[in-house]
């Protein structure tokens, strides 16, 4: 005699389809989100270094160009997150 309620049949319920796809889009998301901002912060960051080798303005343009490409990449992550 069992002492759980458990029913009969061991199998255990099989997800659908819809919410495996869900799943793993948001996965998906969550792994690509953390490269996107951290890709825009590095690529900002190395046009600013560039162009202060280039122009001989030392820490300013990198300053800039990592600010602007850490707004883009909250923006952009932002963005992605709102359209699902």
């Amino acid at each position: 005699m069992p002492l759980d309620n458990k029913p009969e049949s061991s199998e255990s319920p099989k997800p659908s389809l819809k919410e495996v796809q869900s799943n793993s889009t948001q996965l998906a998301m969550a792994m690509e989100l953390p490269f996107t901002l951290v890709g825009a912060v590095v690529v900002g960051g190395l046009v600013g270094f560039f162009l202060d080798k280039w122009l001989h303005t030392v820490p300013w343009l990198l300053v800039l160009c990592g600010g602007l490409g850490f707004a883009g990449g909250v923006r952009e992550v932002v963005r992605r997150v709102r359209l699902k």
